[in-house]
């Protein structure tokens, strides 16, 4: 861990020494890399601007992740905008590298801080870094008054709802917690959180079961609907196998019967069927019609 320590303070020395780089030189280092792909030239305006990099690392290290990886993505930035750095537009570099390295550094933290994703749009990912300071700074004008809304507040001001405003505090105001974590400190036979969850799902063998069983009753009334004529078969799948079913008036219009004939014969059939799946399979017969 000493030796982690003392390569980072080596690091941040030799960036602090780099020298400055007057407009001229910056110019030229970055037509060298534009027209000739020279890496020597990158180099050394990368390295002349890493002040920069921990300069801007160092407003994200309440965040709680290790000061080395913000640096190092915010270099990765850096790099970034080295390569697409316009040279002709009359622009200092390092204006130009700042959006790139404060993004690839936000990038970094919202991929790390929490397990859960977030911010996945401009506006939650400007809800993230921004709400902290602007509840410090609204709690402060609201002096006090209960009757201010904080969050609505903030949502105003970010663009979002407030209840994105408050499910953002609610996710910084906690750390993530392992499902596996003990809810007690004892070290062995602990009960985890894990334990406490329900699934409402049934078990394997039951779903393996009803399958079965559904397979089953499926064969037995495909052949118990043998014993049904064509018109009987007709009106009991028109009436009680599919999703929709016909009514009696319409069965009868299309049959050229009355609607009374319709039942009788939909009753008839279902007696047939039933007188059937007793003959064949008198143990789960009853429980299908």
């Amino acid at each position: 861990m000493g030796d982690i320590a003392g390569v980072r303070r080596t690091f941040v020395k030799a960036a602090m020494d780099a020298p400055f780089l007057t407009r001229e030189d910056e110019h030229a280092l970055a037509v060298r890399w534009k027209d000739n792909r020279d890496e020597d030239a990158l180099h050394r305006l990368a390295a002349a601007h890493m002040r920069l990099v921990i300069a801007i690392a160092a407003r994200f290290r309440h965040y709680g992740l290790p000061m080395a990886d913000l640096i190092q993505e915010g270099h990765v930035g850096l790099l970034e905008a080295g390569a697409r750095f316009e040279p002709d537009r009359e622009v200092r570099f390092s204006t130009y590298a700042t959006w790139w390295i404060r993004a690839s550094i936000q990038d970094y933290i919202l991929r790390n801080w929490s397990i859960v994703r977030g911010g996945t749009s401009s506006a939650q990912k400007a809800l993230f870094f921004n709400l902290r300071r602007l509840r410090a700074r609204l709690s402060q004008a609201a002096a006090g008054d209960d009757t201010v809304d904080i969050h609505q507040g903030i949502a105003d001001a970010v663009g979002v709802s407030r209840n994105d405003v408050a499910l953002m505090d609610a996710r910084l105001s906690g750390n993530d917690m392992s499902l596996n974590a003990p809810l007690t400190d004892e070290s062995t036979g602990a009960t985890e959180r894990m334990d406490f969850l329900v699934d409402t799902a049934p078990l394997p063998d039951e779903t393996v079961g009803e399958a079965i069983d559904s397979e089953r009753r499926v064969r037995w009334l495909r052949s118990a609907l043998t014993v049904l004529s064509d018109r009987e078969l007709n009106i009991l799948r028109a009436r009680r196998l599919t999703d929709e079913a016909a009514t009696l008036e319409a069965l009868g219009d299309r049959l050229g019967i009355s609607k009374e004939r319709v039942r009788q014969i939909e009753s008839r059939a279902l007696e047939k069927l039933k007188r059937a799946l007793l003959e064949r399979h008198p143990d789960a017969a009853l429980a299908m019609v």
